[in-house]
């Protein structure tokens, strides 16, 4: 039986294994085949910025995924997600390529700064808003309680802030999402939507949360699943920073504005590494949840590199301490050089990996700690993987390494899928 193509996945549990070189997905299979079970999988998965960081395409990251499932004789339902889609022309390339499940980020018309307007404030940018704040007057006072024992009550004020920070981002997703409708029904592909508006400041609110969805749908736009901006930390490359039991309450005043309104499922970015808070999504869930990871993968191949060939990784550490102060600059991170000093020439080889991706754990965030050495090689992922000699160095030693690549993933993936059971 031949490999099927990618499909839809509904508003069951699932999870994306991001692959940024092109030689994760036999990993991501072995974790799955070992820990997955009742968790659907999405292999070809990229954003179109990080496609352009690590000089790949739509077509090749779908090859990629495509021939490592053939080779392994996959034959159960599979998806694949272009990631962070922000354009008609970023829904082309990669709906041509085969991708069906299509993330949309309007995140560049949200109003990052909405959250800190006094009162006259958004009063005024409200009335400024014209068909992008058309919908004010629907929900303010309006009252929606919800099985969890909480009520959400649309206070004038939060329903203008919730239009002054997201009212253009809607109206973007709308025309986004119908775009892609247009597109997959024309060419006769299935086709899912996951809204995005993670990439804020501050965390999404239970109002926000709602109108955002409720407009959406709407607008004509079938969510399968939508990702807020959580509260705690989802900082790149270790786990999560916050309450885990706060966290869980508001989990499950997510999930039940998503099983009222959809349902759909409630989508977690920047998933890699945030085991400690995985159980609690499952729970506040009922298992309708979607993970997404991709940084992870990159950090496991660099402790291939590590293991296999300790010179390149203190290569690629020297490298990534000299972009990282550019290179962190679209991320959310605490990482300072100085929290994770270059790995002297007297650190053993065998320890090496210990001491730069594990045991860095110096930076003080003032809601926990996070390990620097691991954000430092995670931002600049792009920069090493399109440098001419460091990034064909990588590729080569893990091509040369494929099984210890593939068998660092599955015990890697395994402890995430096993979180989420």
């Amino acid at each position: 039986m031949s490999t099927p193509r990618p499909t839809t996945l509904g508003v069951g549990a699932s999870f994306g294994f991001g692959d940024r070189i092109g030689l994760a997905t036999p990993g991501h299979l072995a974790a799955l085949r070992q820990a997955g079970k009742g968790i659907a999988p999405i292999f070809a998965q990229q954003s179109i910025r990080e496609m352009t960081r690590t000089s790949r395409t739509p077509e090749g990251v779908m090859g990629d995924a495509m021939d490592a499932l053939a080779d392994a004789h996959w034959t159960q339902p599979h998806g694949a997600d272009a990631d962070h889609l922000k354009t008609e022309a970023d829904i082309d390339a990669t709906a041509d390529a085969g991708f069906t499940f299509f993330t949309l980020d309007p995140s560049g018309d949200v109003d990052q700064k909405a959250d800190d307007y006094d009162a006259a404030t958004v009063a005024a940018k409200a009335g400024k808003l014209g068909e992008a704040g058309r919908w004010i007057g629907d929900y303010v006072g309006r009252r929606v309680a919800l099985p969890t024992g909480m009520e959400l009550v649309f206070g004038e004020l939060d329903v203008q802030r919730a239009a002054v920070k997201y009212g253009k981002a809607i109206d973007t997703a709308v025309r986004l999402g119908l775009y892609a409708a247009k597109v997959q029904t024309a060419a006769e592909r299935p086709f899912e939507i996951e809204l995005s508006v993670d990439e804020t400041d501050q965390p999404t609110t239970l109002v926000e949360h709602y109108i955002v969805a409720d407009q959406c749908l709407a607008g004509g736009i079938k969510l399968v699943s939508l990702a807020p901006r959580f509260i705690g930390e989802m900082e790149k490359g270790v786990d999560y920073i916050g309450d885990v039991s706060q966290l869980e309450k508001s989990l499950a005043d997510h999930a039940a504005i998503a099983n009222a309104l959809g349902p759909y499922k409630l989508s977690l970015h920047s998933g890699s590494d945030k085991l400690s808070m995985y159980p609690a999504l499952a729970r506040a869930t009922d298992g309708r949840f979607h993970v997404k990871t991709a940084g992870t993968s990159y950090l496991e191949a660099v402790r291939v590199a590590a293991l296999e060939e300790p010179e390149l990784f203190r290569d690629l550490i020297r490298f990534s301490r000299e972009r990282y102060e550019t290179d962190r600059a679209t991320y959310h991170v605490h990482a300072t050089l100085a929290s994770a000093p270059e790995p002297s020439p007297q650190v053993a080889d065998q320890t090496l990996q210990d001491e730069y991706l594990e045991r860095w754990e110096t930076v003080d965030t003032g809601r926990g700690f996070t390990k620097a050495g691991r954000q430092i090689l995670h931002c600049t992922f792009g920069s090493v993987l399109t440098d001419p000699a460091l990034g064909a160095s990588l590729r080569q030693c893990l091509e040369a390494n494929q099984a210890t690549y593939t068998a660092v993933l599955a015990e890697h993936f395994s402890r995430h899928l096993e979180a989420l059971r």
